[in-house]
């Protein structure tokens, strides 16, 4: 009887690995911190000075002796407090509601749209390559350019009235106006996720279906037990961005109903309207209150929901632990009689 233990080539263990490990470390450092400082410069600064703005008041008032003193005055959390439970509290609120009912209520729709257009185009049939470019122009328009589209079919002469034969005053108060942007949101945007959706599905074996249908499964089983657990992964991403895409909305209900109108109005808006009336603490915590709730949102999303953002996730050991355990496993006792 013959006993022999292979081990394996790769990972070499002792010192010489250890520098190995660490100077590839170096290297993702020094590959990294470019793009660090630049993230840093463009997303952390901005993060910062609107949290710190956001503690102060601009403007010029009395001092003591009745002398004119103008600049930042610390005012804390007063702003905050105001938001919340002061005298814009009922404002901020209302706000709220629009931006959470816009993002439930928009990505609901374009993802069930989103599916259907990319189930259609995943199909081959005569002319596809033009109903893929006809799908991709709304989403290819400029949001701006598409809310005045849309505010000239919702005008009072325009065609939405002229189809339900009712004259209805879309851009006005009331809940049509939330109709008239969930609408226009659909239409653009719902090309997005039937787009990312497509590439999920062209990902999918055409094997797979060919062994469900041999199964007896039917269109309908084909589609809740293969296409949607395997799409799953790019689809969990493209209502993750759109989520954060809705919940920062601005131009759209901007232009399409106008501003201070509270049956649109959203916390973006809110924040602009602040920033342009020159009260820029105001506008500070309006955005940092918006920051926060689009980040409980993402990571709630990512931990609920179990989105693939950044790739599988690793095991949380040292690289060292983890290169030991795989020469421990890797390494294989056979005996063989001779």
């Amino acid at each position: 009887m013959t006993t022999f233990t292979t081990q394996p080539e790769t990972a070499p263990a002792g010192p010489r690995g250890r520098r190995d490990v660490q100077r590839s470390g170096r290297l993702a450092v020094l590959l990294l911190s470019p793009t660090v400082l630049v993230l840093a410069l463009v997303v952390g600064y901005p993060i910062v000075a609107a949290m710190r703005e956001s503690l102060y008041e601009r403007g010029q008032g009395l001092d003591a002796q009745g002398f004119v003193v103008q600049g930042d005055k610390f005012v804390g959390l007063s702003h905050y407090l105001d938001v919340f439970s002061g005298a814009n509290s009922t404002v901020f609120w209302n706000a709220f509601w629009n931006t959470s009912f816009f993002t439930v209520t928009t990505v609901v729709i374009e993802t069930v749209l989103g599916v259907a257009m990319a189930l259609v185009m995943h199909r081959t049939f005569r002319g596809r390559g033009l109903v893929r470019a006809s799908i991709l122009v709304p989403w290819a328009i400029p949001t701006a350019v598409s809310a005045l589209l849309w505010r000239w079919v919702f005008q009072a002469d325009g065609v939405a009235n002229a189809l339900i034969g009712r004259q209805i005053l879309w851009t006005t108060e009331g809940f049509h106006a939330k109709v008239a942007v969930i609408i226009a949101d659909t239409w653009k945007t719902a090309p997005f996720i039937g787009l990312l959706a497509l590439a999920g599905l062209q990902l999918i074996p055409r094997e797979v279906y060919e062994a469900a249908r041999v199964d007896g499964a039917g269109a309908w089983q084909q589609f809740w037990r293969i296409t949607l657990p395997l799409v799953k992964p790019v689809l969990l991403v493209a209502v993750l961005f759109r989520m954060l895409d809705v919940l920062r909305m601005f131009d759209l209900p901007f232009v399409l109903i106008g501003a201070h109108k509270q049956s649109a109005e959203t916390l973006s808006m809110l924040a602009f309207d602040e920033a342009t009336n020159l009260r820029y603490g105001a506008a500070a915590a309006y955005a940092t209150v918006l920051f926060f709730y689009v980040a409980i949102v993402a990571y709630a999303f990512v931990k609920l929901l179990g989105a693939d953002i950044l790739g599988q996730v690793r095991e949380k050991r040292p690289p060292q632990t983890r290169g030991r355990r795989a020469l421990r496993r890797m390494s294989v006792r056979r005996e063989v009689t001779a």
